[in-house]
């Protein structure tokens, strides 16, 4: 085939062609996006900012809808993000996580405590040994950044309010030979900081 004919195939990502794939592949439930192994296609000007806002083209994406077909079919290889259909994969820009945790049931106490998320995509996932909640902290500031797993290796940024309504219901336990403040869920007891360092 001649080149020019090659490159005339080659159809420019663009988020219409991509939502209308996702639209064709999610009709019998969740896109299984870790199965596809489609070209890559390039780069999309699709950017999701720290606090889960997605934007195009510089522009906030202002149909939830839209937004919730895009993180159907988002995903992590390696350190980068795309989206993935049938027949493309674009890689997009992702600030931190792909998704923020923006509120959480807690029932139970102590040990049988359950921490059950919902993301800004409306994914709920309940913390436990396949869904695991980790904290990292600024080496400078000591600011935590609190992430749960969500599917896969998709984590969301559980949003400070959030945070800051479990941290009210932690405990102290001991982990990897010191004693540790932290939250329990799902049987599985998630460290946040060193107790000693509550003052």
């Amino acid at each position: 085939m001649a080149k020019a004919q090659k490159e005339q195939l080659i159809v420019k990502p663009s988020a219409e062609n991509l939502a209308a794939s996702a639209r064709a592949a999610g009709r019998r439930g969740p896109p299984p996006v870790h199965l596809w192994n489609p070209p890559y296609c390039g780069d999309l000007d699709m950017e999701i900012r720290r606090d889960g806002t997605w934007f195009y083209l510089g522009t906030p994406i202002g149909r939830h809808a839209l937004v919730k077909l895009f993180a159907s079919i988002i995903r992590k290889d390696g350190d980068d993000y795309f989206l993935v259909t049938p027949v493309e994969k674009v890689g997009i820009r992702v600030i931190d996580a792909p998704f923020a945790a923006v509120d959480a049931d807690l029932s139970g106490a102590g040990r049988d405590q359950l921490i059950t998320f919902t993301t800004n995509v409306e994914d709920s996932v309940t913390a436990g040994p396949e869904n695991p909640i980790r904290v990292e902290r600024d080496p400078a500031t000591g600011e935590p950044s609190p992430y749960v797993l969500v599917r896969r290796n998709l984590e969301a940024l559980i949003d400070r309010k959030t945070f800051y309504r479990l941290v009210e219901k932690g405990s102290h336990a001991d982990h990897a030979g010191g004693r540790w403040f932290g939250l329990w869920s799902g049987g599985v007891f998630f460290p946040i900081i060193p107790s000693a360092e509550l003052g």
